[in-house]
C-alpha cells in the first residue's frame, strides 16, 4: 500500500524513457510510479519532482500520477548532434534518456555547423507544446571528425578529458620536479631488485609491478609494488579534488578519460622501465601450497627492469616460445616461478568457491576514421591471470591487515545474492538441466561455482554465466568490512590501482599515515568522514563509468552490424522477454528478434521457463537455443540491432 499525505502529494526522482513516459522513484515506496507522456509537464530525466497520485480506478496496472511541479533540475545542458536550417537549429541528444530535441535560435549557434557534436545550455525548459530552448556553449568535435562520437558520449556523462587549469598546473609542477633524493630518503631501495611490469600492449599507465624470489625455507617472497600516487597528489589540493570528483579512469575503446592528468598517470607516477619510481610495496611470504604466512607493507623506490606485454609472456608460458625465451632470458626463471605460484593461488580460489564468470568480452578494433573494423573476443591468457592472482592476493592481504588495525578504511564489498534472485536463477537452471544446490537464503559461493563448472564447455556456457552474473548483487565501496561473496573472501579492498581508482588512493594515504607513526586516534578522526565520502562518491562514479563504456560499445557494435544488413549469422538466444528474444552472436554482438516478426504463430511469454511458446504449434524459443538469424535493420542513433529468424 502506498503511503501518501491527504492531498496524495509525493516527491521523487524522475527516470524518463525516450518514448515519452517515465517513472518516479519515491523514498519508502517500493513501487515506482508511472507518468504518462501527457502528464509529464516540463520535467526532464533526473529532475526531482512533485507528483499528484491519480485515483486508484484510473491506474492501468500500477500506481500513476501527474507531475505538478519540478523541485530541482538535474539537467542544465544537453550533449548532442547539431542540425540546422537557415533561421534555427536543433540539438538531437546523444543520451538515449533524453527524447526531446533542444531548439536553438540562429543567434545562439556559436559557430556550430550541421553534424557537429555540441553542448547546448538550456535557457528555457520544455512544456507540453514546446521543445526546450538553449544556446550552444561548446563544440566537442566537428562533423565527421574521428572519435567525435565517443567524445560526445563521454561528455554526455559529464566526463571531460581536459583538467581544470589549477589541477593541470599542479601535475606539471610535480612532473617537472621529478624523483629527487629527498623523495627517496627513508624508503627501502629496491632499484637493484628484479622488478617488472606486465600489461596490455596498448597500456600507457603502469601502476603495478611484481617481483619474486625463493627464500631459504622454500617459500616464495612475492612482491607487489604499487605507484605511490599519494606522495604526489596532496590531500585537498586541486588534483585531489578533481580526482575525487572523477573517481575512476574511464576506458572507451581507443580513448581514455583519466582520473589524473597524463603528466602523472603516464609519466611521473607510471612505473616506466628504466626510471626511478616511488612505490608502496607489500612483500608476502607464500608457501608452495599458496598460504600467506607473513607480510610487510612499506614505502619503497624501484626501477622497473622490463615493460612486459601479456601476449609475449603468455607465449612464453603457454608455448615455450623460443623467441620470447631468448628475449627475456634474464627474467625467464622469475616468470616460470610466478606462473607456478599463480596456478596454485588460482586453484585455492576455486577450492574455496571463488567465482570466475568467464564471459566473452568484446575486443573492438577501430580504423583511422574511428569506425569499427573488427569485433572479436578479448583473450584472458596465462599472463593476464597471473597478474590478476597477485593483485587479488595483495588486495585481500592489505584489507585483512587494516581490518585488525581497526582503522578507517575503504573496503570492496560484494553482498550475497537476494533470496528471490537465487530462486529465479534456480528455476532458470532447471530448464538448462543444471542443479543449484543449497538454501536460497544462505547460498554459498561454492554452490554457484558448481553451476559455472557444469556449464563449462557447453554451447550455453556464456548464457549460463550471464544469467548467473545478473543474479548477483553489484559490488560497491564501503567503510564497513562485509566480505566479498564473489571472491569468497572475508576481507577485500582495492589497493593496487591508485592511478585510475580513487579508493585505492585513499587507502594509500591511510597506509602512509600509519607507516609514519600517526597517532591512531588522530588518524581515525581525520579519515572517518573522508572514507565515507570516498566510498559513496566512487561507488556512484564507478556505475556511471560502466554505463558510459557500455553505451560506447553498443554504438560501435551497432555501427559494425550496419555494414552487415541482410547477412546471415548463427547465434544463441541470450534473453527472452514479452516483446521478443535477444540473440547473441559468437563475437558478443546482441540483437533482438521482435515477437511481432514471429509470424508463424501467436507466441506467449512463459516467464518461469524463459521461453516463448507458440499457441498453435507449441514451437518453443528458449534461453540457450541455437538459432540462425539475418540482420534486418540497425538504428545506430538508438544503438538498436534488429534480427529476423532465418
Amino acid at each position: 500500500m502506498i503511503k501518501k499525505n491527504k492531498r496524495n502529494i509525493l516527491t521523487g526522482i524522475l527516470s524518463k524513457h525516450r518514448k515519452g513516459f517515465g517513472f518516479v522513484a519515491c523514498d519508502d515506496i517500493e513501487q515506482d510510479i508511472f507518468i504518462a507522456p501527457d502528464n509529464m509537464g516540463n520535467a526532464m530525466d533526473g529532475d526531482e519532482v512533485e507528483i499528484d497520485l491519480l485515483p486508484d480506478y484510473l491506474w492501468r496496472s500500477s500506481p500513476e500520477a501527474i507531475i505538478t511541479k519540478v523541485i530541482n533540475r538535474k539537467t542544465t545542458e544537453v550533449v548532442g548532434t547539431f542540425q540546422k536550417s537557415k533561421k534555427f537549429g536543433f540539438v538531437v541528444p546523444e543520451s538515449r534518456k533524453y527524447r526531446e530535441d533542444v531548439f536553438v535560435k540562429k543567434k545562439d549557434f556559436s559557430g556550430a555547423q550541421r553534424g557537429d557534436k555540441v553542448v547546448v545550455q538550456i535557457t528555457k525548459y520544455p512544456d507540453r507544446y514546446n521543445s526546450a530552448e538553449g544556446k550552444i556553449t561548446e563544440i566537442i568535435s566537428r562533423a565527421g571528425q574521428p572519435g567525435g562520437d565517443i567524445k560526445a558520449i563521454a561528455r554526455s556523462y559529464g566526463m571531460r578529458e581536459t583538467f581544470p587549469s589549477r589541477a593541470s598546473a599542479e601535475a606539471k609542477a610535480v612532473r617537472k620536479k621529478g624523483v629527487t633524493e629527498e623523495d627517496i630518503a627513508g624508503r627501502r631501495d629496491l632499484r637493484d631488485k628484479t622488478v617488472f611490469t606486465i600489461d596490455g600492449a596498448d597500456s600507457k599507465d603502469f601502476d603495478d609491478a611484481v617481483s619474486i624470489e625463493i627464500l631459504e625455507n622454500g617459500n616464495y617472497l612475492l612482491g607487489v609494488h604499487i605507484a605511490d600516487v599519494a606522495h604526489y597528489v596532496k590531500e585537498d589540493g586541486p588534483l585531489d579534488k578533481e580526482a575525487l570528483k572523477r573517481g575512476t579512469s574511464v576506458y572507451l575503446i581507443d580513448q581514455v578519460i583519466p582520473m589524473l592528468p597524463k603528466a602523472l598517470s603516464n609519466d611521473i607516477c607510471s612505473l616506466n622501465p628504466g626510471k626511478d619510481r616511488l612505490t608502496l610495496s607489500i612483500d608476502m611470504e607464500v608457501t608452495p601450497a599458496g598460504a600467506v604466512v607473513s607480510h610487510e607493507i612499506y614505502e619503497s623506490v624501484i626501477n622497473s627492469k622490463e615493460r612486459l606485454v601479456y601476449d609475449d609472456v603468455s607465449d612464453l608460458l603457454e608455448k615455450n616460445d623460443q623467441a620470447m625465451a631468448e628475449k627475456y632470458a634474464h627474467i625467464k626463471e622469475d616468470l616460470y616461478m610466478m606462473n607456478n605460484l599463480a596456478v596454485t593461488l588460482r586453484k585455492n580460489r576455486e577450492n574455496r568457491g571463488s567465482l570466475d564468470f568467464d564471459l566473452d568480452e568484446a575486443y573492438i578494433t577501430l580504423d583511422e576514421q574511428g569506425l569499427p573494423a573488427h569485433i572479436g573476443i578479448a583473450e584472458r591468457r596465462n599472463a593476464n591471470k597471473l597478474i590478476e592472482e597477485f593483485m587479488l592476493l595483495a588486495n585481500a592481504t592489505v584489507a585483512e591487515h587494516f581490518y585488525w588495525m581497526d582503522s578507517p578504511f575503504v573496503y570492496r564489498v560484494h553482498e550475497k545474492p537476494a533470496t528471490d534472485k537465487i530462486e529465479q536463477l534456480r528455476t532458470f537452471l532447471r530448464t538448462m538441466g543444471i542443479l543449484l544446490k543449497g538454501n536460497a537464503d544462505s547460498i554459498h559461493p561454492k554452490a554457484v561455482r558448481a553451476v559455472l563448472e557444469q556449464a563449462k564447455g557447453q554451447a550455453t556456457e556464456n548464457v549460463v554465466n550471464s544469467v548467473t552474473l545478473r543474479s548477483m548483487q553489484k559490488a560497491f565501496y564501503s567503510t564497513t568490512c562485509e566480505g566479498h561473496f564473489g571472491l569468497s573472501l572475508k576481507y577485500y579492498c582495492h589497493f593496487t590501482s591508485p592511478i585510475r581508482r580513487y579508493p585505492d588512493l585513499m587507502i594509500h594515504r591511510i597506509i602512509k599515515k600509519w607507516l609514519h607513526g600517526e597517532d591512531p586516534a588522530k588518524l581515525s578522526k581525520h579519515f572517518k568522514k573522508r572514507t565515507v565520502e570516498a566510498a559513496e562518491l566512487n561507488s556512484a562514479s564507478e556505475r556511471q563509468a560502466i554505463e558510459a563504456e557500455r553505451e560506447v560499445e553498443k554504438l560501435k557494435k551497432a555501427e559494425y552490424m550496419s555494414y552487415h544488413v541482410g547477412e546471415m549469422f548463427n547465434g544463441i538466444i541470450s534473453g527472452v522477454t514479452g516483446f521478443g528474444i535477444y540473440v547473441q552472436l559468437p563475437n558478443t554482438i546482441e540483437g533482438m528478434v521482435r515477437i511481432d516478426d514471429l509470424n508463424d504463430d501467436y507466441y506467449d511469454h512463459i516467464k518461469e521457463k524463459y521461453a516463448l511458446i507458440g499457441r498453435r504449434t507449441g514451437k518453443t524459443y528458449k534461453l540457450g537455443d541455437e538459432v540462425t538469424i539475418f540482420v534486418d535493420h540497425v538504428d545506430t542513433e538508438r544503438r538498436e540491432i534488429n534480427f529476423l529468424l532465418a
